[in-house]
């Protein structure tokens, strides 16, 4: 499989084995990691189980917007098409932080920062081209409240609904791309892996289970539904849709649907991002 594919937060968890999974494809990989030195250490794993695999890594911390274009910069000079890009990578805090930017961290690693990558490498998309966004169920848990992302410090935080707005955001944006992106061959889609077992911090599980369901997966299990879209042939009809962890298309929430609050959104990300709206839709 000659593909090129684009994604974030590949130095462990469901990132680590879809990464794997899609170097075993025969896939060209370009890893955008915000630890360089643990991106290249998979990297030389991956390697070593497949030989001939064509992996690269390029630093990128999401929670900041400067990191963000200088990787997407990296991404273009390559001049590769782009066949799949998936935004993986994201965080949760127990307390609020500020990105370098001044947004509330949560939101800007796991929205502001996708969303402007996914802008700023989209010219280079192939024509039946994907973008694939990892989000969560806790998303049907999340209102979206954008004057919580300038917050400053000292402002009440709430972890599980921080979490739960930034994943409602990771679905809206799909909503809405997938509707400007119609017609043009581009594919989006989001998805739920499920609650997988992860190396993360126990806060990491205090503040994810409550929202989510019952019961782990690991991360070979929680990587399958990426993995489904970037890879199976059975998925090539799939747009503007969001999967659950067994691979159906399942209904997201109310609000996640709302055009009005999807554009509301679009917009802030937009203003946000230092992104011209004419520019993009």
């Amino acid at each position: 499989m000659n593909q090129t594919v684009v994604i974030t937060g590949t130095t462990q968890g469901i990132g680590r084995v879809t990464v794997q999974a899609l170097a075993a494809a025969g896939c060209h990989v370009i890893m955008l990691v915000r630890n360089r030195s643990a991106g290249e250490q998979v990297r030389a794993q991956l390697r070593a189980l497949h030989p001939n695999s064509a992996i690269e890594v390029i630093q990128c911390d999401l929670a900041s917007l400067a990191s963000v274009r200088a990787a997407a910069a990296q991404v273009r000079v390559g001049g590769a098409m782009i066949d799949c890009l998936i935004n993986n990578a994201g965080m949760v805090s127990m307390r609020r932080e500020l990105s370098a930017d001044g947004f509330e961290k949560v939101f800007a690693t796991n929205h502001l920062g996708p969303f402007l990558l996914t802008e700023l490498v989209r010219p280079c998309m192939a024509p039946a081209g994907q973008i694939i966004n990892v989000a969560s169920r806790a998303h049907r848990k999340g209102t979206l409240d954008l004057g919580e992302v300038i917050a400053p410090l000292g402002a009440r935080f709430a972890a599980r609904a921080i979490y739960a707005q930034s994943k409602l955001a990771n679905v809206m944006h799909t909503f809405a791309l997938a509707r400007r992106l119609e017609g043009s061959g581009i594919r989006v889609n989001c998805l739920h892996p499920g609650v997988v077992r992860t190396r993360l911090l126990p806060a990491w599980l205090r503040v994810i289970k409550p929202l989510i369901s019952p019961g782990m997966i690991d991360a070979e299990a929680g990587a399958r539904s990426t993995l489904y879209l970037a890879l199976s042939d059975q998925a090539r009809t799939l747009n503007g849709v969001y999967l659950d962890e067994r691979q159906q298309v399942v209904a997201a929430s109310a609000l996640a649907r709302s055009v009005a609050l999807q554009e509301a959104l679009w917009a802030a990300s937009c203003a946000w991002a230092g992104l011209p709206q004419s520019e993009i839709q």
